[in-house]
């Protein structure tokens, strides 16, 4: 039975790559819950948040835990207010035998979900049809070049390479919208036009670049410098504009600044701007219309910023969402330090609350990456 007071969306405004539906409050409620159902995984990706292994940790959410947290997640919406999307994720969720009935139960009490499988010998043509046939509404797929040595170097299995872009086009086949997320690094930035021309011959909804944030196993690879991380976002920018599929950016929240400022030199008022579609998602980052609960039940801000400030086994996640002061501050952008605190873009920016974390130790610093130097908020 769907929760009756919740209000469903279709998969394109509320999935992988979501946008903001009008008047959803961050405060209130969390627009992605990205929940690692199990830290296994077959593949061994250098740069993996979780440094996932081949088999589960001990102390992983059980099937009645995990059904526990969905009814949780209905206390996020009252009466006629939208439920939060949940991104099954990993590790691998396919590794969990119990995901069909997870998604099930997702489905019936109205929460919408998306699924980010890993590329392994799991992902068969069955699954993916199984997907559609579930209600899953989008799934996401790691490509990191445009050949199979960039691909599986970074994978470090490999046949990957062939196997994601064979996944993609089943999937397009069976009609289940694909965003294809793509590392950038020092490494592989230059390949990303290539990345974007292969990417143009296949279906898929979204390409989001995830540039690196220095955790995990991601130590192994180096970040950008923030000059050029402002190049290849205002590459990112300029393809956005011609691409047959969105472009986004995952911890480069400054990507939002190079999309305004063009609008504001043009003349357009601020309140234009905020009415302008490729706004919707503004304002969206660790803590602030995103949370992450890992597979242990530790709830922290992203997957990227790993803080906890509870465990759903002993709280609700509601609770810890709302209430927690790490994520009231993370809410709250004239809290943060140095640039970003007086950026005149922190509303829509905010700049990556990880990657501050993980260059300083504390969350509100400002984010390195960015080179932009601001003029103090009014």
């Amino acid at each position: 039975m769907a929760h009756p007071t919740a209000t469903t969306r279709p998969a394109h405004a509320h999935g992988i790559g979501s946008v903001k539906p009008e008047g959803w409050a961050y405060n209130r409620a969390p627009m992605i819950i990205y929940w690692e159902l199990t830290n296994a995984c077959g593949l061994a990706c250098r740069h993996c948040r979780a440094t996932a292994m081949p088999d589960p940790m001990p102390g992983e959410l059980s099937t009645a835990q995990a059904i526990g947290l969905l009814d949780d997640i209905l206390g996020f919406a009252g009466p006629g207010e939208s439920l939060p999307h949940v991104v099954m994720t990993g590790g691998d969720p396919l590794r969990r035998g119990d995901l069909p009935q997870l998604v099930a139960a997702a489905t019936e009490r109205g929460i919408g979900v998306s699924l980010a499988p890993a590329v392994t010998p799991l992902l068969t043509r069955e699954r993916i049809y199984w997907m559609k046939e579930a209600g899953i509404q989008a799934i996401s797929l790691s490509l990191d070049g445009s050949t199979a040595a960039f691909h599986d170097g970074v994978r470090m299995v490999p046949g990957t390479f062939d196997a994601t872009l064979e996944a993609l086009d089943i999937a397009a086949e069976a009609e289940v919208p694909v965003q294809v997320n793509t590392l950038v690094t020092a490494q592989t930035a230059a390949d990303l036009p290539a990345t974007y021309e292969l990417l143009s011959q296949h279906t898929l909804m979204q390409w989001s670049l995830f540039f690196l944030i220095s955790i995990g196993r991601g130590t192994q690879l180096s970040e950008l410098t923030p000059g050029d991380a402002e190049k290849w976002l205002l590459w990112a920018a300029k393809t956005n504009r011609e691409a047959p599929f969105r472009v986004k950016t995952t911890e480069a929240m400054h990507f939002r600044r190079l999309m305004a400022q063009p609008l504001l030199r043009s003349g357009k008022t601020k309140e234009e701007v905020e009415a302008h579609p490729m706004s919707r998602a503004f304002g969206i980052r660790d803590g602030n219309g995103i949370v992450f609960v890992s597979n242990l039940g530790e709830v922290t801000p992203s997957g990227f910023l790993p803080v906890s400030v509870g465990n759903v086994k002993d709280r609700s996640l509601v609770e810890l969402y709302r209430d927690e002061p790490l994520m009231r501050s993370l809410r709250d952008p004239d809290q943060f330090k140095g640039r970003c605190g007086v950026c005149e873009f922190h509303d829509w920016c905010g700049g990556s609350r990880a990657r501050a974390y993980a260059w300083t130790g504390d969350p509100l610093e400002s984010d390195p990456l960015c080179p932009y130097v601001p003029k103090p908020v009014k």
